[in-house]
């Protein structure tokens, strides 16, 4: 167990349970992993190892007992049979029968319907009526001579979920952690590493938990295959629902006219729209309409009465092009059906998670640590709903007066959502709260650049706000500092950019390219999380073409990657070098306390691989080090704010990966780099 891990266990005792666990008792059960934990919960919410295992066969044996495979549900049928009663696990569903003015539940997997529901538990679960839910059911078999009566009784019904959260004893808990602390503890409960995250992927994660937490948040995700988008709407909360784009028609979402009954969004805290993305694809227009609707006003018409209702929409779909790709030939939401690729509906959205900074989902992305049981963080962000927390930000920050009521809007109820989840104490710093805005206001500016490069009727704001002392800061998306020769179309100035510009990439062995050393500029330059195109060739071979003699100061080259990173490096050296030069390399690091043997041996593995081809290495260990940077003996020194360690974890095993072989494919995390000229070489 880590340290957290055991705080976790410690502030929260009972609603946590170990994350790996739910792999471990699944099996061939399609259950909801709500329904997993929820059991787990029961008996395995403990840090006491032969408890766990105690408690996993217990689980085991529940499942194994009580829950109903669908080719195995005669075999259930006939045990209640001679048993006279049997407790079952299944997905209920109850209708009302107005001919006999009576409910009547159908059991999924169990294959058998008409079971009379007492009124009473319908008015304890509404959600019964709509789509059904998880169940655990003890049902008795009573044959009757009249042939019209069902033989199962319904002797009780129990749904899978948490029946009681204490807000104190949540909030008092909360208290005990960090915010980073508590960040991680949310990526663990959702079955997540967070060491596998930096903090704006992490911040992506979260962002699909708000539409639990927040009333009528509409939030969109295009991306890639394989990053997640929907696992957490169809496993992870009772209180929300995946939907297949083409099974949608108005009655089932809103309300059926011919019989008055309420659709979806009036059971459901989050219904999500999955494979939302597909041109070729022909939604109902009226449906489109009164989504619309829906989602400015919180209303909708059912003949001449107006209903309301506070069900959070999701669209999440994958793209089939490459970012840069869509902003020099369409847009961002590109993908969309016609219907859909509309302005007036893509203005409701509140924020555009972009699902290709999310990094395909990978084993070793999966957390092995202590969350909380997910009905019990589902039942958190439910509570929550009822609380507003989009003003806190009004006493240190203005937003700018350009920003339209919808575009605030956005802005506002993602930042409400955020602080709810992150900081439920209200004690969260200025620059806590300056992150969250400036993320808040990044992903409802990404819906409203890409509906104004298709509808020009926008008046075009300005998404920035003012600090205390009157400070402007203006908040530009990921994508407007990578591409900005495709991003802006209208006339803006894409003279900003992130790093230093080069006129001739460095590509050639024998003729380097790039700018004469005079030429190089000089300064402070950063580069934002998710950051991708950035390599060691264009942000370092330019400033050490022609040395012969370099210094690298690099306290953390140890782990495996961090090694690789520095032989990555001096690749690059002898690929832009002439075959007759010969250059000096000399690294200063820090000795692995843990495995100091290893680190040595690669570090002798890569001076006898490179010797060959002209690269003169050597190394020493100094233990009082801290500073990263590399002096060339052309008279630059190159600060690293990480040192070498600049890009995020990805599948280096993976020899058909391009993130393996391209550095420009991979993210990068959050870093600095200063060039300064005139520098002094020692070695």
């Amino acid at each position: 167990m880590t340290d957290l891990d055991r705080k976790i266990c410690e502030a929260f005792p009972g609603v946590v349970v170990r994350k790996d666990l739910v792999k471990e008792v699944k099996g061939n059960a399609i259950v909801p992993t709500y329904v997993l934990e929820y059991l787990l919960g029961q008996y395995c919410a403990t840090s006491d190892e032969a408890s766990i295992q105690t408690g996993i066969e217990s689980v085991k044996n529940i499942l194994r007992e009580h829950y109903v495979h669908r080719n195995e549900a005669g075999l259930v049928r006939s045990t209640i049979r001679e048993k006279g009663h049997h407790k079952v696990i299944d997905k209920i569903s109850v209708m009302l029968n107005d001919r006999a003015d009576v409910y009547e539940a159908t059991f999924s997997n169990l294959g058998i319907s008409k079971v009379l529901v007492p009124p009473e538990t319908i008015k304890r679960h509404p959600k019964l009526l709509v789509n059904g839910i998880w169940c655990i059911a003890s049902l008795e078999y009573m044959p009757s001579e009249d042939k019209n009566q069902c033989p199962w009784v319904l002797e009780s019904l129990k749904p899978i979920q948490l029946s009681h959260f204490d807000r104190e004893l949540f909030l008092n808990a909360r208290e005990q952690f960090t915010t980073d602390e508590w960040i991680d503890l949310l990526i663990q409960s959702i079955g997540f590493n967070p060491e596998q995250f930096g903090e704006r992927n992490k911040l992506f994660q979260l962002m699909r938990l708000i539409p639990y937490c927040e009333r009528n948040y509409n939030l969109i995700e295009l991306g890639p295959k394989g990053t997640g988008k929907s696992h957490i709407y169809s496993e992870f909360s009772p209180h929300g629902i995946l939907l297949s784009g083409g099974e949608v028609t108005v009655p089932k979402l809103f309300v059926n006219n011919s019989n008055g009954k309420l659709g979806l969004v009036g059971y459901w805290d989050a219904i999500a729209f999955d494979e939302f993305a597909g041109k070729q694809k022909k939604p109902d227009k009226k449906l489109v309409d009164i989504m619309k609707n829906y989602m400015a006003n919180k209303s909708f018409s059912r003949g001449v009465e107006t209903l309301s209702a506070e069900a959070s929409m999701i669209f999440v779909g994958n793209t089939q092009h490459s970012v840069p790709y869509m902003l020099k030939n369409s847009d961002l939401f590109d993908e969309l059906p016609r219907e859909y690729h509309d302005s007036a509906f893509l203005d409701r959205i509140h924020f555009y998670i972009p699902g290709w900074e999310v990094d395909i989902i990978r084993a070793e992305m999966f957390s092995h640590g202590y969350g909380f049981v997910v009905d019990y963080l589902a039942e958190i962000l439910r509570a929550f709903r009822d609380d507003d927390r989009s003003d806190d930000y009004k006493k240190l920050f203005t937003l700018d007066s350009s920003i339209s009521t919808r575009d605030r809007d956005g802005i506002l109820k993602t930042m409400s959502g955020l602080m709810k989840m992150i900081f439920p104490n209200h004690d969260a710093t200025a620059g806590e709260i300056k992150k969250l805005l400036d993320f808040a206001i990044e992903g409802r500016k990404r819906v409203k650049d890409q509906i104004m490069r298709f509808d020009t009727t926008y008046s075009q704001p300005l998404f920035q706000y003012t600090d205390e002392d009157g400070n402007t800061n203006k908040v530009k998306t990921l994508e407007e500092t990578e591409y900005p020769q495709y991003y802006f179309i209208h006339g803006e100035d894409a003279s900003e950019h992130i790093g230093p510009k080069f006129d001739k990439p460095v590509t050639t062995v024998r003729k380097p390219g790039g700018q004469a050393a005079d030429a190089l500029p000089e300064g402070n330059f950063t580069y934002p999380e998710n950051s991708k195109g950035i390599s060691f060739e264009r942000l370092l071979i330019p400033y050490l073409h022609g040395a012969t003699r370099i210094v690298i100061v690099d306290p953390y080259l140890r782990n495996y990657w961090q090694i690789r990173n520095l032989m990555e490096l001096l690749q690059e050296l002898i690929r832009n070098k002439s075959t007759e030069t010969e250059i000096s390399v000399h690294v200063v690091t820090m000795s692995d306390e843990f495995a100091s043997s290893r680190q040595t041996e690669f570090f002798d593995q890569i001076v006898a691989s490179v010797m060959p081809a002209g690269i003169h290495l050597s190394y020493c260990f100094d233990e009082t080090i801290h500073d990263r940077d590399i002096t060339a003996d052309t008279g630059w020194k190159i600060i690293l704010g990480r040192g070498l360690d600049i890009f995020q974890n990805y599948d280096g095993n993976n020899t058909f990966s391009l993130q393996s072989s391209l550095q420009t494919y991979r993210a990068c995390k959050s870093f600095g780099v200063t060039y300064i000229r005139s520098a002094q070489i020692t070695m």
